[in-house]
């Protein structure tokens, strides 16, 4: 049986392309783990580069890594950004699972953004990850939340679960100090369950995608607050390694 990652980690091009556009989505989850980012930056399942591109400007960045096992996906990565060497960071394109990268494991940071609910053992996987990680490094996490919210749209793309704050807990290894825990997006956790009781969608349509950004997101902003983020259809976490 294959481990950590090789069986269970199904990407499809199709949706990170779809995705893509979700720029304001990006934006408000991002800004919310870019002040645990630091300068050296290791991004697992990194798919297009998508979510690299929003992130690796960051002021704190001087070395990003990507690891994306997919040899399609990854080629695309640098396209995507538009990388330059002359960029003031410098970034590191690996096709590969994290068992197999070998040249560094002393990371500020370590990125899981929308990966190991894809990941059949997220648990070895995680713990694996701690060891790449520098002391005071943070292990940073996005999950879609909500297993009632599991629909064929989840099944689709290889997801084996969504999660609740208790699931990724426990997911995560002992001994690291939890920064932050949240949920995102309240007002698409209501469209999420018209999708999954009335739509029924396998995947989602450009124009819904694009309200979604546009429309839900600018008030999930809002109303996250209002709520203090006990709500929510993406659950956020951060670690932090003693």
């Amino acid at each position: 049986m294959l481990s950590i990652l090789e069986k269970s980690l199904d990407y499809i091009g199709d949706e990170l392309t779809l995705f893509s556009h979700a720029t304001n989505w990006k934006g408000y989850w991002g800004n919310k783990i870019v002040p645990y980012l630091g300068s050296d930056v290791l991004e697992v399942g990194a798919g297009i580069g998508t979510n690299t591109q929003h992130l690796i400007s960051s002021n704190s960045v001087e070395n990003w890594v990507c690891l994306e096992p997919d040899p399609e996906l990854a080629k695309r990565i640098k396209p995507t950004i538009a990388y330059q060497e002359t960029h003031k960071y410098k970034l590191e394109v690996n096709s590969c699972f994290l068992k197999d990268y070998t040249r560094k494991k002393d990371f500020d940071s370590i990125l899981y953004i929308d990966v190991i609910e894809h990941i059949e053992n997220e648990v070895d996987e995680l713990k694996l990850a701690v060891d790449y990680l520098k002391p005071g490094g943070y292990l940073i996490i996005l999950v879609p939340a909500h297993n009632f919210l599991f629909s064929e749209f989840d099944k689709a793309i290889g997801h084996y679960r969504r999660y609740q704050k208790k699931m990724l807990k426990a997911a995560v290894p002992n001994g690291l100090t939890k920064e932050k825990l949240i949920y995102l997006d309240s007002v698409g956790m209501f469209a999420s369950m018209t999708n999954k009781l009335i739509l029924q969608q396998k995947y989602p349509k450009i124009k819904q995608i694009k309200f979604w950004d546009n429309t839900i997101i600018p008030l999930s902003k809002v109303t996250d607050k209002i709520t203090f983020n006990l709500v929510g259809k993406t659950l956020l976490g951060v670690w932090k390694k003693p």
